[in-house]
């Protein structure tokens, strides 16, 4: 009996995880940063879509907490130690932060691609998550897809095909 393989999608802002066989994929990732975190033991992983660098960032209520580089990191490692993974055991590979409008000027508020991709490694960092592998900057979109089975996240990128990290 073959069981039938599933791509669990993830939209922007948002988070999700997948044991092993499904895949799990987001899109859109521009200035966005998609983050990987798995258990090469465990074959379950967790993908979180991040928008913005820091919840501070947000202007009123109650904050989703996927959209952010500081919260959604948190929320995902605890989310994958619900099922049962140790957080000293997860790997990181990390894909988008592309600054993807040219703007004259030096003002920091529009390099969200790279202060994303900045975010996402300190809070890594932080937590003592290793990345093993990153497909970050230049100013192209991308599609990400990573499967449990192989710890493979395949990237398409807009304009310059796909490969494998």
């Amino acid at each position: 009996m073959n069981e039938q393989i599933t791509v669990v999608k993830v939209g922007i802002a948002d988070m999700n995880v997948v044991e092993a066989p499904h895949t799990i994929r987001t899109s859109g990732l521009g200035s966005c940063v998609g983050i990987v975190l798995y258990s090469p033991v465990k074959r379950i992983a967790g993908l979180a879509h991040i928008m913005l660098p820091e919840s501070t960032l947000s202007k009123s209520g109650p904050i989703n907490k996927a959209k952010f580089a500081d919260t959604a990191i948190i929320e995902l490692v605890e989310k994958l130690e619900t099922l049962g993974l140790n957080r000293k055991t997860l790997v990181a590979k990390i894909a988008g932060g592309a600054q993807m409008f040219q703007f004259n000027g030096t003002s920091d508020i529009m390099r969200i691609g790279p202060r994303n991709t900045e975010a996402v490694r300190k809070v890594l960092q932080t937590l003592n998550i290793h990345i093993s592998g990153e497909d970050v900057g230049g100013n192209s979109g991308r599609t990400i897809e990573f499967s449990p089975v192989t710890h493979e996240l395949t990237i398409r990128t807009v304009n310059k095909g796909t490969h494998i990290i």
